[in-house]
Formats: structure tokens, C-alpha cells, sequence
């Protein structure tokens, strides 16, 4: 499971120029205004070879704060609780302050794993002024520039090298005696709950027509055609201006990691209020996961003709990224359609675990080039050698060569479909990687 890293400092210290350092991404505003960010922001981020979540929060004022800053200081509170490790960022250049002593206070109580990251530190990394942040006796300064990507790399070493390590057991296939992770999620209110009740045959979870009724993941052990199952409930998945409690706050990170966890994700779609932006943001997020995936449109029997038409172009135009998946018509209520999704959903594993022969690879990819050559980049045109599996869960597919800098994604995809075709692969994303191999003469003198 990914673990989740909290980003928590006062106002205007470049949390979230952090975050965006980290996710690789603009997704936090950026701005010299304190108090910009005021509400939690969840994002990827990969450290080397380890994947975490990086949670942003806005300025935090732990000693009887009011108004929105009272709102804003309870998320930063749910950011620290459901993290793995904290990094408490201050301004370099500001130096300490009396909120930056009443943070590390708070911090010291709760626990929790925390570094310190000294922020703004451009040329200061042997400054004298660094040894000020001793006093706030969180353990050694890490200064680092965020805006500049100084020092980040040796911070997140020091935050991942006090996590415990991964299991490598929850990476690619299971073993033949582990259950297989089953992931439900989608909007508030599509009935995961009662999708998960109708395969048990019981009413194990609450169910009810009230959006936010499930607030955590929740996991229920079942056994299927002799295989077992493990069932994940995740909590609904707001748009942010829709989240108010601190409740279902603290449910977004336990739903993200559930999906990152799962082998099959089953995206609950409902027939009556078509696809929503937030079904886009889900589907998005299980495609960036590499999880196999199953669209199941729930409420089937509650739409006519003509919505039904709508909804499938609205699908096929809002969720083209999630275009491996199967597409299914069910209703959880009156447990229609179960036996075709239960179906769907073990080809989609049985194509995230398949094993790729390297023989037969390599026989595709040359039937491929054969039928189409790739395009010529100048005077050059790249050349196809041989594949072999680089990984599963998703299958990972690595082709060696020369000059395949100039592949194109077009041609990277055409790749992918002859490859799917052959070995029927469903539900499942397949990666193509490149590796050009080194001319032994270029460095070579004459």
C-alpha cells in the first residue's frame, strides 16, 4: 500500500510548490498570497522506485484558531492523522516564528514521523542562519528549494528510509492462496454498498439513499468458484466543493489507496445521472493506478431508450482512456447482470496476471513491423529487435532496439493493439516501454 506523506507548515512557506515539485504536476495554485490553499490535495508522486501520496494542506495555526482558519487547521489535523510520515516545512528566509514553535509542539505530541524541511534555503546549505531550526527540536534541518528542486531528493530519502519497506508480495500476481483484491468505487450514492451486499447475499454493509452513507474503506472476505475474494467498499469520491465533513475527509486517502491496492477495480457508474466529471476523475485515477479495470452502469432498468443511447456516447466520449475496459449493464438492486460482471471481472484479472512468453513477444512484435514499419525519423528508421514481459498487474511490455527514441505514440499504440489481439487481453492496460541499445562506436574516436 502507498504510503501517505503530509505536507504541513504555516502560510506562504511553498507547501504547495512542493506538492507540485513532488507530483510533477501544477495541480496546487502557486501564488506569493498567504493562505491560498485552504483545503486538502491528494497526489502521486514517485520517489525512485517507491510510490507515495503526497497530501498539500493550507497554513496551519494550531492554537485556538477561528473562522476559516479554525476550518482549515482541523483539515491540516485529518492530513497529519492519516499520514505515514509528516514533512514540516518552514521559510528559510522568514526564519522561525512563534506559529513555527506552537506547529512542532503539535507535531511532538501527535507521534508521528516528521522532518523537517527548510524551505527557500537557494546557497544557504552551509549558512549559519540553518542552525536557528535546531530549536524547534523536530531533528536535523533539511534545507531544500523547492522552486528550484534543490535538496528535495535527499529529503524524500530521509522520509522514505523511515517508512517501513514495501511488500513485495503486493506487487504483480498474488500467490495462489491469497484473495484477490476487489476494489468497488465510484460517485457517493451509485450503490456500491448495494452491488456488494446483492454478491453476498446479505446486508452486510449500510445501504441507503443518502450520499456519503459508506465514510471508510471497508473490506469483506468472499469465496467464489474456489477462489477467494477480497471485497473493498470505498467511500465516495466528492468534487472537492462538495466535501464539508472532516469525516469524509479523511475517507479520500483510504479510497485512493484502495483502488492503488486493488487487482480489479470495478468503476460503478449510474444510468440516471449519466457521467459526471467526478466519474472521469475516478476512471483517471484507477488508468494512472495501471489497475484492470470493469465499467458497470448501475440502474440499467431505471432508464429508457433514448437515455440509454445517451449515456453510452457520453461514455465512450467522457471515459476513451478507460476504453480496455468492459462495459456492463447491471442492477445491484434487483441482482441483474451479476453473473456476466463476475465474469468480466475475472478475464480482467486473468489478463492484468497473464504470463507473455518472450518467444512468442518477440513473433508478434516482428508479425507487427512486418505488416507496418514504424516511420523513418531523418535518415534513420528506428529498429524493432525483440520483447520480452517486463511486469504484470499491469503486464508491462519492454522492446529492445535501435534509434526507438523516434517511435511514435501512434505507433506505440497500434503496437499495443496487436499485441492485446493476440494474447486476448481484456480489462486490463497494457505498457509498451522502449530501450534503444548504445552504439558501441559512437564513443569511440577515429
Amino acid at each position: 500500500m502507498k504510503p501517505v506523506v503530509a505536507l504541513v507548515g504555516r502560510t506562504n512557506v511553498g507547501k504547495s510548490t512542493l506538492f507540485n515539485r513532488l507530483t510533477k504536476s501544477r495541480d496546487a495554485i502557486v501564488a506569493d498570497v498567504p493562505g491560498l490553499t485552504r483545503d486538502r490535495h491528494y497526489g502521486d508522486a514517485r520517489v525512485g522506485a517507491r510510490e507515495i501520496i503526497v497530501v498539500d494542506t493550507g497554513g496551519f495555526e494550531p492554537e485556538k484558531p477561528t473562522g476559516i482558519v479554525a476550518a482549515m487547521a482541523q483539515q491540516t489535523r485529518q492530513a497529519v492523522a492519516e499520514a505515514d510520515a509528516v514533512v514540516f516545512v518552514v521559510d528559510a528566509r522568514a526564519g522561525l516564528s512563534a506559529q513555527d514553535h506552537d506547529i512542532a509542539r503539535y507535531l511532538r505530541e501527535c507521534g508521528k514521523r516528521v522532518h523537517l524541511a527548510v524551505n527557500k534555503a537557494e546557497g544557504m546549505t552551509e549558512s549559519a542562519r540553518l542552525a536557528e531550526f535546531h530549536e524547534l527540536g523536530i531533528g536535523e534541518p533539511h534545507p531544500v528549494s523547492a522552486a528550484h528542486g534543490q535538496g528535495i531528493r535527499s529529503l524524500m530519502d530521509a522520509v522514505l528510509d523511515d517508512l517501513p519497506p514495501v511488500d513485495e508480495a503486493d506487487e504483480g500476481e498474488p500467490a495462489a492462496d491469497a484473495p484477490i483484491r476487489l476494489a468497488v468505487a465510484g460517485r457517493p450514492n451509485v450503490g456500491k454498498s448495494t452491488l456488494i451486499n446483492a454478491w453476498l447475499g446479505e446486508e452486510r454493509l449500510v445501504a441507503y439513499d443518502q450520499p456519503g452513507t459508506t465514510r471508510d474503506a471497508i473490506r469483506v472476505p468472499l469465496e467464489r468458484g474456489g477462489r477467494r475474494f477480497e471485497l473493498v467498499d470505498t467511500a465516495g469520491l466528492r468534487r472537492k466543493g462538495r466535501v464539508f465533513e472532516a469525516v469524509e475527509k479523511f475517507s479520500v486517502v483510504k479510497t485512493l489507496q484502495a483502488i492503488a491496492d486493488a487487482h480489479v477495480v470495478v468503476l460503478l457508474l449510474d444510468a440516471t445521472q449519466g457521467v459526471g466529471d467526478q466519474d472521469a476523475h475516478i476512471a483517471g485515477y484507477v488508468a494512472e493506478a495501471g489497475r484492470a479495470a470493469v465499467v458497470a452502469v448501475n440502474k440499467w432498468d431505471a432508464v429508457d431508450a433514448y437515455q440509454r443511447e445517451q449515456l453510452e456516447r457520453s461514455i465512450e466520449q467522457r471515459l476513451a482512456f478507460l476504453k480496455f475496459a468492459p462495459r456492463l449493464h447491471i442492477s445491484a438492486l434487483k441482482r441483474q447482470g451479476l453473473a456476466p460482471l463476475w465474469k468480466a471481472i475475472g478475464a480482467a484479472y486473468a489478463s492484468a496476471t497473464a504470463k507473455l512468453p518472450t518467444p512468442v513477444l518477440t513473433r508478434v512484435l516482428h508479425e507487427a513491423v512486418e505488416h507496418q514499419a514504424p516511420k523513418r525519423a531523418g535518415a534513420t528508421r528506428p529498429k524493432l529487435r525483440y520483447a520480452h514481459q517486463g511486469g504484470m498487474n499491469p503486464p508491462i511490455v519492454v522492446i529492445h532496439g535501435n534509434s526507438l527514441d523516434h517511435v511514435t505514440d501512434a505507433y506505440k499504440r497500434y503496437l499495443e493493439g496487436r499485441f492485446r489481439e493476440h494474447f486476448k487481453l481484456v480489462g486490463t492496460p497494457l505498457r509498451i516501454e522502449l530501450r534503444s541499445s548504445r552504439n558501441p562506436f559512437v564513443d569511440r574516436g577515429t
